[in-house]
């Protein structure tokens, strides 16, 4: 045993955890901390705010498998934090928030910058610690690392009081292993649940998977991607799935949903085994499937609330409680115990035609640069290699849809929460967690301004972050709600004076900064942006009135999805030959499908 002061504990237990960065802004209250950090080796990032600092610490978790820390003041420093960590509980995001707090004997008063933590994160995080002085701090810590990534993983926000940072503790090296195989999951598939789900997949024609963040894990990408090399099932994925399975793949149909891909959001239409598999249900998902009567249902997930609402709700043939990646190895390996195969052809034809024949489009005559031509030329140049997070609103949703990403854990965006300014103070964490990945932080001039300072931190660090922001001068995604939903009238939606936001970054100090307007202009600039060296700025100036397509219109189903007017069926032999649909009426039955390709109004 060693004697120490709460601070020094606190630091020594996340050495022993194997963290290398924090992330955060110092203060009163958490100044013994930051004092015991200069001894350590644990890098730390100081952020332009705390909730920049979070959101880094959650960019960490998303793009590794380590458990991002956040290390912060007390009272607005704190209350900051709140958005990240509702964000990274929306996204069963891991991460450890810290927090000095005022002495214990003024908890409940109106001391300085003292505020009720546990009452105001209770329903944010999935755990919130009020440390006391009688308690073991490193017990403590090392169970709240572990706590955080088990089961369905969430954020932990521990509170210690200043009093607490300063006693002088008995410090006990306690072995981090005994606190993670207290969380070992050791749930397996038996061999009847096996057969049962077998039967349930064999005695359909037109099977479909549907892939959730739940797999977006080393172990949860390997597992799933070498079940389907042995059966070929057509998959179609959420948000925070993207890169669970290569994208690139033919019978991978990308993101289903409000604003999915338009072959996604046929194909469901027709399948009649639906597996879906570590996913929430999301409402912009969930509200929009109306399953045909014979379409049965298997749902794994680690969420035991989840489960008991969609059974329901969707009532599913087969469900399994427990780790996704270890339920598909058990089916993996039940599979090749017992030689069981899958002849689905024709529905694997359906799903490539489908592909081919409704690729995503846009105005292609308009004399402004589109962000969604923007997303187009980008996905030329996605690699395995390339990590891409993404700020909120319609360039997020283009980015999911044409963004062919390759590798899990290689497309970070808020999910659940919908944050704006998410993207910037994400990309940090990300770089540090992946020192050498070509690190793509997108972002829209209404998201990107709100967490601007993080301009400053990736400038002053040096760091090979590149962003590329799309401004439109509007919160796009909004002003097309506000154009179908109340007739035109943009209140609050559109910028007043156009701002060269390449200006501001490269009077920060960045190494690459351009601003392009021209369309001739804009393959170059992408070119040079990505292949430049430090902190690389990009502003392209995209058209205000561009509309996201396709889009399932609020409380419609699939078969309302509205494709606009430049989504529209191409032959298998000329993706480029749309001549012969300039006469199409405006509601098309597609082999079966319904679709609209009218305008969103």
């Amino acid at each position: 045993m060693e004697e120490m002061n709460g601070a020094e504990i606190l630091v020594k237990c996340l050495e022993d955890l194997g963290v290398r960065h924090i992330f955060g802004y110092t203060g009163a209250a958490i100044l013994p901390v930051f004092h015991a950090l200069e001894k350590s080796d644990i890098g730390i990032i100081i952020n332009s705010n705390e909730q920049s600092a979070a959101f880094s610490a959650a960019g960490y978790s998303r793009s590794s498998s380590e458990v991002g820390v956040a290390i912060v003041t007390s009272g607005p420093a704190i209350t900051n934090t709140l958005t990240s960590v509702a964000d990274a509980y929306g996204d069963s995001i891991p991460m450890l928030v810290i927090a000095g707090q005022v002495p214990e004997h003024k908890i409940g008063t109106d001391s300085f910058q003292h505020i009720n933590v546990k009452g105001i994160f209770g329903e944010a995080a999935k755990k919130v610690i009020q440390v006391s002085n009688d308690d073991d701090l490193e017990s403590i810590i090392k169970d709240a690392y572990y706590f955080a990534r088990s089961g369905k993983p969430g954020p932990v926000v521990i509170d210690v009081p200043l009093d607490k940072q300063q006693k002088m503790h008995e410090y006990r090296d306690m072995n981090v292993m005994r606190f993670e195989e207290s969380y070992h999951d050791d749930r397996h598939l038996c061999e009847e649940q096996c057969a049962e789900f077998f039967r349930l997949l064999l005695n359909s024609k037109k099977p479909l998977l549907y892939l959730g963040g739940g797999l977006n894990s080393e172990a949860g990408s390997k597992a799933i991607r070498e079940f389907n090399e042995r059966f070929n099932i057509p998959s179609v994925n959420t948000l925070l799935a993207k890169g669970v399975v290569d994208e690139r793949n033919e019978l991978n149909l990308g993101m289903l949903g409000m604003f999915g891909t338009p072959y996604a959001n046929m194909l469901i239409q027709e399948n009649d085994f639906f597996f879906a598999i570590g996913v929430r249900w999301d409402d912009r998902v969930a509200e929009k499937v109306g399953f045909a009567i014979g379409t049965d249902i298997a749902y794994i997930d680690i969420n035991p609330e989840k489960m008991h609402q969609i059974k329901i709700e969707r009532g599913p043939k087969f469900t399994f409680i427990g780790d996704a990646a270890t339920a598909i190895r058990d089916l993996l390996n039940y599979a090749k115990r017992y030689s069981i195969t899958l002849d689905i052809h024709e529905w694997q034809e359906r799903a490539r035609f489908l592909k081919r024949s409704w690729p995503l489009d846009y105005n292609r005559e308009s004399k402004k640069i589109q962000s969604a031509e923007v997303m187009a030329l980008l996905a030329n140049y996605v690699d395995g290699n390339t990590k891409i997070t993404t700020g909120v609103g319609n360039h997020q949703m283009l980015a999911a849809q044409y963004l062919p990403m390759q590798k899990a854990k290689s497309f970070m965006t808020s999910g659940s929460f919908g944050t704006m300014g998410f993207s910037l103070p994400t990309a940090i964490g990300v770089c540090y967690a992946n020192p050498d990945a070509r690190v793509i932080a997108i972002d829209g001039d209404g998201s990107l301004k709100m967490n601007m300072g993080e301009l400053h931190t990736i400038a002053s660090l040096d760091l090979p972050v590149r962003i590329l922001m799309l401004n439109n001068q509007s919160d796009g995604m909004v002003q097309n709600l506000q154009d179908a939903a109340y007739g035109g009238a943009r209140t609050g939606t559109q910028r007043p004076k156009d701002v060269c936001f390449a200006d501001i970054a490269r009077s920060f100090g960045f190494s690459y900064t351009a601003r392009v307007k021209d369309r001739s202009d804009l393959k170059e600039s992408i070119e040079t942006f990505l292949s430049s060296e430090g902190p690389c700025f990009l502003e392209v100036c995209t058209d205000s009135e561009e509309v996201l397509y396709p889009k399932v219109p609020a409380g419609g189903a699939y078969k309302d999805m509205i494709l606009g007017p430049y989504i529209k069926q191409v032959s298998s032999t000329s993706a480029c030959d749309r001549s012969d649909l300039s006469e199409r009426p405006d509601l098309l039955k597609a082999d079966g499908i319904s679709v609209n390709i009218s305008n969103i109004e």
